[in-house]
């Protein structure tokens, strides 16, 4: 446990005073913008798409979204239909990861962590849409439209679990919420450390 507090919880001593505020007005944006998302309804589509899918942060992770139907097509048509969220998850989670174990920079792994809760909020109204197909979709069409371009219709046919589409986005929008919820701690808390440890001979 301790040792697992010394990772997660690490600052350098002492603390650049512009790194501190640096990284506080980082939280603060990502505190507001945090709650920005947490009070979108995964639910609610409307002219084919929905708020969370106007964001900016949409578009990053759309990036991600198109590589890994990329890197998972190797794994045959399941996973290549899948690998599009999973390549939106995964990469917020290496950066995480990347951050806590190779850099040492918990502030940054809990950027990390935010990203990857707002990657399965994200996800989620993708999800919710899999009967309906309501969304418009990359090539300007929707699900309705064309029903084999839906990963997420593909994904819960292949798996008999389409009439539970509402519960998984449900699910993982609740998922995105507690990561998001937790990256506010995390981070809050380091801020917080850095505060105490910061270099006092410039104040």
């Amino acid at each position: 446990m301790e040792r697992a507090g010394r990772l997660l919880l690490y600052v350098e001593v002492p603390v650049d005073p512009m790194s501190f505020y640096g990284r506080t007005a980082v939280y603060v944006l990502l505190f507001v913008w945090g709650w920005h998302f947490i009070l979108m309804d995964h639910a609610a589509v409307e002219a084919g798409g929905t708020a969370i899918g106007q964001s900016f942060m949409h578009r990053v992770n759309l990036v991600f979204h198109e590589a890994g139907h990329v890197i998972f097509m190797p794994f045959g048509r399941f996973m290549n239909v899948l690998g599009g969220t999973l390549g939106q998850w995964l990469m917020p989670a290496i950066v995480t990861g990347v951050f806590l174990f190779k850099n040492r920079d918990t502030f940054g792994a809990s950027v990390g962590l935010w990203w990857l809760g707002q990657s399965f909020m994200d996800a989620a109204p993708y999800i919710h849409d899999a009967r309906a197909g309501r969304l418009l979709l990359l090539g300007g069409f929707t699900g309705q439209d064309s029903p084999g371009s839906h990963d997420w219709r593909n994904i819960l046919g292949d798996l008999g679990w389409l009439a539970y589409d509402h519960a998984i986005a449900a699910l993982v929008d609740g998922m995105g919420v507690v990561l998001i919820f937790t990256a506010f701690a995390w981070g809050g808390y380091v801020v917080y450390l850095q505060y105490r440890n910061r270099d006092t001979r410039y104040r």
